[in-house]
């Protein structure tokens, strides 16, 4: 062996007992514990695990690790170099094999340190859990106690629901024996007993008394049924003494069976027109005999009708059958069906009561205006159809008012406002439209017209603008029932009857009202078309003896063409003039003078005066545009009309103002001739006038003063 081979294995052998130092030196330690022990009980890995050092046993590991990668290198080395080092190699066998023990048994000391603080940490989290839940249950269980204490207070005794008696009045009104004053007034729980007690005592007397009551009321109901079984058997006596007296009633004109069957009938109305027969009927008996009221339609229907409370518009629904064999038919044949449905939905919504309730109003000329008020048991509104009957003495007629009696026209704005075009119930709007039918408007034809005055006749209110001067009440609507006993119909009819009995007079006589001063504008109309101007007698003294403006044409117009007219405009937009006025246009002539006027009429009219628009052609076209001469012309007209109304000469008004305004016009003319004496006069001054213009705008004398027979101007 070569000297350099000498050392290079000195100095493997001295890395060798280098790298195995720890192991020997932990061998040894361990030994030496072992042998200082050996007295006691020998220890476990698990205990031994628990004793030693982990840092020591790491770098002990690191140590043998080192160790075996030289050992490792060392072996390689060795057998790659030529010379016998079996010896040396299997001595670095044993050292590797003893270090590799050595690691082993400080990774099973390891795992035996991780399960040993696995299971440290896992009682220490069962403590922490247990102190967790106990904490939890403590939490609980002052939260359980704050809510009883809460409870507690909170909780309210039975007493306090009870209303005692002040304290006052129980001093006052219970004997001392209960009250005790000299030591309840310092205790209040004593107090509060003795007052409960007291009233204990108070509503046990309440109970004998009530007991009492019941057993007086027991006895009058057993007298009251039996004079009600004898009221019964006397009804049948009455019956036959009224069938005996019946030929008496005839001549005495005395028809009580007749009214006792009327009013039998009356029971089968529904609630809206049972209560306008039994206004009107009172209003007959005591304010106006020439009113005539009976009930028409068929008896034997109106018994079949079910109560207004039962019937549902369930127009919506069908049957799955019915849609498939709907679905297997043609397409012709499932229009067809389909216009049966939509008919037949029509007629369910607009179906009325069987029974109707007819109006006569007579006047004495023999006009009579007869009124058919009907109810619609799905819509819950009264609808009227009207009749007119001028009478013999209007024989006259007149083309332009023709449609002055028509029944869609005659009642028009009976109240301001109120046409009847559309329902006053605004549910109807959407009852309609959810079954696809059209406007309410467009069936007035076949179900009448809904007047306001209608539903408050019969004791029905709805959601209305201010009519009439009141405001309409928000009250429930009326639901029409159909019950068969009377005295039900009589409860249900009073709890209705203030809005009828309210407007019943007023109605009626605005009726009266309306339909003579129709028949009396029918006469007037009817002497305009033939020139002549029916100027009443009263008012005669308040025209000149001469009047040269003559009357030439009268016929009617239409709105259409008055709003072609630029000076009718004004009017228009101030609202004087609506759409649904009756225009008429009337011409006035005077030498070569011409006068247009157009006249227009309310629905109301008179109580609404005629307005007059005028225009005159006179040398050139004047209108209230360009000539303020005719503006003060229209104003004497249009406004100062109240003097052409005395006593009873209102129904005559568009006479006397149509008169007024031949006569203004004459001013116009005689104070607009040329003042020079050469000048030919075509129109002539016969007028007195002591002033023939005044003040910057030189107006004109239209007043007519009867007492001196001159004209001046208006203050």
């Amino acid at each position: 062996m070569s000297k350099d081979e000498h050392q290079d294995g000195k100095k493997k052998r001295l890395l060798k007992t280098d790298a195995t130092s720890p192991a020997h030196s932990d061998a040894k330690k361990i030994k030496s514990d072992q042998l200082n022990k050996e007295s006691r009980t020998p220890l476990t890995e698990e205990d031994e695990a628990l004793q030693r050092d982990p840092l020591t046993d790491l770098k002990s590991f690191h140590a043998s690790c080192e160790f075996l990668k030289c050992a490792i290198k060392d072996m390689k080395d060795m057998k790659k170099s030529s010379n016998d080092t079996s010896a040396e190699i299997s001595g670095l066998q044993t050292d590797v094999t003893v270090h590799f023990v050595h690691m082993k048994k400080l990774n099973r000391l390891a795992h035996f340190r991780c399960r040993k603080v696995r299971e440290t940490t896992n009682e220490a989290k069962h403590k922490i859990d247990q102190c967790h839940l106990q904490l939890q249950n403590l939490l609980y269980e002052a939260m359980h106690l704050q809510k009883e204490i809460t409870k507690c207070m909170e909780f309210k005794s039975k007493d306090e629901e009870i209303e005692l008696v002040p304290v006052e009045k129980f001093y006052s009104d219970a004997p001392e024996s209960v009250s005790n004053p000299t030591v309840t007034k310092s205790d209040v729980h004593r107090q509060m007993l003795a007052r409960l007690e007291w009233e204990l005592e108070q509503r046990k007397q309440l109970a004998s008394k009530l007991t009492e009551t019941k057993s007086s009321k027991e006895k009058i109901s057993e007298e009251i049924q039996s004079k009600q079984d004898y009221l019964d058997t006397l009804q049948p006596k009455l019956s036959a003494i009224l069938q005996a007296t019946r030929p008496v009633q005839d001549y005495l004109d005395m028809p009580y069976d007749d009214i006792r069957e009327e009013h039998q009938v009356a029971q089968h109305l529904p609630m809206p027109l049972y209560i306008l027969y039994m206004q009107t009927s009172a209003y007959k008996e005591a304010c106006d005999k020439c009113l005539k009221v009976s009930i028409q339609g068929d008896m034997d229907a109106a018994k079949t009708v079910k109560s207004m409370s039962s019937i549902h518009l369930d127009l919506d629904e069908e049957s799955d059958s019915d849609t498939e064999e709907q679905e297997k038919r043609d397409s012709k044949r499932r229009r067809k069906t389909v216009e049966a449905r939509q008919v037949e939905k029509k007629n369910r919504v607009l179906r009325k009561h069987p029974l109707n309730v007819v109006l006569d109003i007579s006047d004495q000329d023999g006009a009579d205006l007869q009124l058919t008020f009907n109810y619609f048991l799905a819509l819950n509104i009264v609808t009227v159809n009207v009749k007119v009957t001028p009478g013999p003495k209007v024989t006259s007629t007149s083309v332009s008012g023709s449609e002055l009696l028509s029944s869609d026209f005659i009642l028009d704005e009976l109240y301001p406002g109120d046409h009847g075009n559309d329902s006053p119930n605004v549910a109807n709007h959407y009852e309609l439209k959810k079954h696809g039918l059209q406007e309410f408007s467009s069936y007035l034809s076949q179900v009448g017209r809904p007047y306001l005055w209608c539903q408050w006749m019969g004791g029905l209110q709805f959601l209305e603008p201010e009519v009439d001067g009141q405001d309409s009440k928000n009250t429930e609507d009326s639901t029409a029932s159909h019950d068969a006993a009377g005295m039900s119909r009589v409860v249900a009819a009073r709890a209705k009857h203030g809005v009828s009995a309210t407007h019943m007079q007023r109605t009626i006589t605005l009726l009266r009202e309306r339909m003579k001063a129709r028949i009396a504008l029918l006469h007037q109309l009817a002497s305009l078309e033939r020139g002549i101007i029916p100027v009443p007698a009263e008012v005669t003294r308040l025209f000149p003896a001469k009047v040269n403006s003559l009357l030439s044409s009268w016929k009617r117009s239409t709105f259409e063409d008055l709003q072609l007219l630029p000076h009718a405009q004004r009017f228009i937009k101030a609202g004087v003039v609506k759409p649904m006025d009756m225009v008429f246009v009337a011409v006035v002539d005077r030498a070569s003078a011409k006068m247009t006027a157009h006249v227009v009429l309310t629905a109301d009219c008179p109580e609404v005066a005629p307005v007059f628009i005028v225009e005159i052609m006179w040398q050139s076209q004047r209108t209230a545009l360009n000539d303020v001469h005719i503006i003060e012309l229209e104003e004497e007209v249009n406004l100062h009309f109240g003097e052409l109304v005395p006593g009873k000469c209102r129904d005559h008004l568009l006479s006397s103002q149509l008169q007024r305004l031949l006569m203004c016009l004459d001013v116009y003319l005689e104070t607009d001739t040329p003042a020079s004496s050469t000048v030919p006069i075509e129109i002539p001054k016969e007028k007195m006038m002591p002033r023939t213009s005044r003040g910057r705008a030189r107006s004109k004398p239209y007043k007519f003063v009867p007492e001196m027979g001159i004209f001046t101007h208006r203050n």
